[in-house]
């Protein structure tokens, strides 16, 4: 990362400084133990060495001489190619990242007085996102006497649900939440697994 530094003695001025990269492990000169467990290229154990040794022996085959297992008495060393060892490690977090999914949450908005034929397009794409894998936030906005007749929005909310029991199961029931109504519905298991 980028460093501001001022030169003593004249106006301050900005200039970029680059700071070494920290890496995930410690590699060549930076390993300064006396002894280490070395591991071969090949995966073979050495046994325990000197650390100037296993840094001459990392020298002579031209790979890198890395520690894999700080915590260990002796540390334990492994001759590798680590450019190679870091681009295989980036390609394996690339695919574990790319399997990764991120479970959305879509709203779906309800009325204390809505008509049984805007409900049924309601579900309709209820069971678009459930089938998406996303969960469901189903509310319902009271407006000035509705509030006084809030009972009206949980046989509403509990009709939804139910209509939806083969997709879904209600993971947050009916709450009122200030104004609103609010219900969580998420999807079955094994409704991700039909569809693929």
């Amino acid at each position: 990362m980028p460093a501001y530094f001022y030169v003593v003695g004249q106006a301050p001025r900005c200039e970029w400084k680059e700071e070494p990269r920290i890496t995930d492990y410690m590699i060549n000169e930076q390993i300064r133990d006396k002894e280490v467990r070395l591991i071969d290229a090949d995966g073979a154990q050495l046994g325990i060495v000197p650390g100037k040794d296993a840094q001459r022996i990392a020298d002579e085959k031209r790979l890198d001489l890395v520690k894999i297992s700080p915590t260990a008495v002796p540390p334990v060393c492994k001759i590798m190619d680590y450019s190679k060892f870091r681009f295989e490690q980036s390609k394996k977090e690339k695919e574990a990242r790319k399997k990764q999914r991120t479970i959305d949450i879509k709203e779906v908005r309800l009325s204390p007085n809505i008509d049984k034929h805007d409900v049924e397009v309601k579900m309709k794409k209820a069971i678009e996102f459930l089938k998406d894998g996303d969960k469901v936030k189903v509310t319902i906005r009271f407006r000035g006497r509705e509030l006084g007749r809030t009972e009206g929005g949980y046989v509403i909310m509990n009709d939804f649900a139910g209509k939806l029991a083969e997709l879904s199961n209600i993971e947050k029931p009916p709450k009122m939440e200030g104004r609103s109504m609010a219900m969580f519905l998420a999807p079955k298991p094994n409704q991700k697994d039909q569809k693929e």
